[in-house]
């Protein structure tokens, strides 16, 4: 209720703010900035860091416990103990990342630990209140999350006061406890740096910088339950169907714009062959000439199991997805290390594992089941099924884009998962199912033809119609077919190059590319696998494979070997100077 407004007939409601007043909050919140860079030497006066404080302390907590306190720190010889301490951590950080991250992180600055002249730590007391304080009983770490809101009210507050304010994470918690001298009770919620700035950025600097994006309110709000989206006041939104409507055809000015620079470049024309393609399809992906670096880049490699194992369509145990799975977030497999070659992040996602994951850093836990059905005996999954896995797929490529990645790459994992592409392969395509089937991980006569003879009996079973491709999923798939499916739509929507891996990525290609015939032109194929269907699958999306080495391993190798030729062709389109700009002759 605002000031002015009548109030409802029946339902006296405390006034809000004024319209200036209440602009005036909402400007201070959109203005809030993380700031590391343009503080000046002037001291806070000392009424001035006191309102703040005071702001601070009236944040709401649970019980009213106030667990938090705040050591103001000003001691020039603290602060630079504390900076090393941070150098230190921040140095080890860096080491860890891969390189186009590694790159875009030196440019940053992480701490202005000695470049304001106030520090203050904030800390939290868990057992402030006693055991009985009100709302902690089944939720301890609540004093943790009073503590933030008072960090909060501090940042909002010292923005109203033209004061910068910059949050340090660098640190060992037990190395800053000691230097503070803190009790074993306390813990450490944020090292904040303020001072006054010459000026706060139109943005955060993360997002001018191309660390991050924002994500959109809209992908964050959810009606009734999770997973209902929708703004208030609007109808749920459909996320599949949302995205779906987002793609839009390759900007055809750009594309054009590309071609003209590629002859003006000093180089005769069309001798880069299907580079230049690439970096055409790359610029009418984007809406511009050149068109952004594909980097950061990260390979998502979606696991899941899959019922038709029971088939004896492979020698390998279903156990190995599991394994595999540990065995790429040890940083043990191929994958890891052509990624670390290329420097692109690897991250793992577990759509349909039969088996319970721990939660390690790298895993995505996005779980719709623990495995598909056997599709010779029904459907692998139920429509609901694949329409979570494809949504699964759509908000991992949405959360990716959004951490900064510039370009996503496929990758698979799940024993059996050739034989379901290569039904869906069938399903989409009209293909014979001798022609599309392959011998997959490596497998003698007799098992070659008990798998083709699987996907035959599928096809006769299910009678899939193309023109329903998630009626297909459902019926063949896997969770991480549906999910690639789903990732490869997500980056569409969002105009963000997705190179394809393999057999299994071009069956999730066809499903996409069914609901959504433009995010082909999202699409790039890293590689042709040694699998036959993923030939025939290439011919049908009207891709041309970049690498032909005979791989078959899957994982995301093929197209992590292909990365740094998406990210040439961009760059030489960037790059490369024209005759004109080169003082270099043209010919006649």
């Amino acid at each position: 209720m605002y000031e002015g407004e009548p109030l409802s007939e029946g339902e006296p409601r405390a006034k809000g703010f004024s319209a200036d007043q209440r602009a005036a909050v909402y400007r201070v919140i959109a203005e809030r900035r993380d700031v590391r860079r343009g503080f000046r030497p002037d001291p806070i006066p000392h009424d001035v860091l006191t309102r703040v404080l005071n702001a601070a302390h009236q944040a709401p907590s649970v019980g009213f416990s106030q667990p938090w306190d705040f050591i103001v720190i000003t001691d020039r010889e603290r602060r630079e103990r504390i900076a090393q301490l941070a150098r230190g951590r921040r140095d080890d950080y860096a080491a860890g990342l891969p390189g186009a991250r590694a790159r875009a992180f030196d440019k940053l600055k992480i701490e202005s630990i000695l470049d304001t002249p106030v520090n203050i730590v904030v800390t939290c007391d868990r057992t402030r209140g006693g055991r009985h304080t009100l709302g902690r009983h089944t939720q301890p770490r609540t004093a943790d999350f009073s503590s933030v809101l008072a960090v909060a009210n501090m940042w909002l507050a010292a923005r109203a006061e033209g004061l910068g304010v910059g949050w340090v994470s660098f640190f060992g918690e037990q190395e800053l406890a000691s230097e503070l001298g803190l009790p074993g009770h306390l813990e450490v919620i944020a090292y904040l740096c303020i001072g006054y700035v010459t000026e706060f950025a139109p943005e955060p600097e993360l997002a001018t910088s191309g660390w991050a994006r924002r994500r959109p309110v809209a992908w964050a709000v959810h009606a009734e339950e999770y997973g209902r989206r929708g703004l208030p006041g609007e109808d749920s939104v459909d996320p599949l169907a949302e995205v779906i409507e987002a793609i839009q055809p390759a900007d055809a000015t750009a594309m054009t714009a590309a071609r003209e620079r590629q002859d003006k470049m000093t180089k005769p024309r069309g001798s880069l062959g299907e580079l230049e393609g690439v970096s055409v399809r790359l610029a009418g992906l984007a809406g511009e000439c050149p068109p952004p670096l594909p980097e950061p880049a990260c390979v998502a490699v979606f696991a899941g199991d899959h019922g038709v194992h029971a088939q004896d369509v492979t020698p390998w145990p279903q156990e190995v997805t599991a394994q595999m799975v540990a065995n790429f977030l040890a940083g043990g497999a191929v994958v890891n290390a052509f990624a670390a070659q290329v420097g692109a992040e690897v991250t793992v996602v577990d759509v349909g594992v039969a088996a319970d994951l721990d939660s390690v850093p790298g895993l995505l836990p996005r779980k719709v089941g623990r495995g598909t059905a056997d599709f010779t005996a029904g459907p692998a999954m139920t429509r609901d099924q694949a329409i979570a896995a494809l949504t699964a797929g759509v908000e991992v490529a949405r959360d990716l884009v959004a951490a900064g990645n510039k370009c996503l790459l496929t990758g698979d994992m799940g024993i059996a998962n050739t034989t379901a592409s290569a039904a869906l392969i069938c399903a989409f395509t009209g293909a014979d199912p001798a022609e599309a089937t392959g011998r997959g991980t490596g497998i003698d006569a007799a098992t070659y033809a008990r798998k083709v003879d699987v996907v035959c009996r599928g096809l006769v079973l299910h009678r899939p119609d193309p023109a329903d491709p998630v009626a297909v999923l459902a019926a063949f798939g896997g969770f991480e077919h549906a999910a690639i499916a789903g990732f490869i739509l997500g980056a569409a929507a969002l105009r963000v190059p997705v190179i394809l891996d393999g057999v299994i990525a071009g069956a999730a290609a066809l499903a996409a590319t069914a609901l959504a015939p433009d995010a082909v032109h999202a699409c790039f194929a890293g590689h042709r696998s040694a699998e036959p269907g993923h030939a025939i699958t290439l011919e049908h999306l009207g891709l041309r494979p970049l690498v032909d080495l005979g791989l078959r391993l899957g994982e995301g190798t093929g197209a992590v070997l292909a990365l740094p030729l998406v990210q040439s062709a961009a760059r030489a389109l960037r790059d490369v100077a024209t005759f004109d700009s080169a003082g270099v002759a043209d010919k006649d």
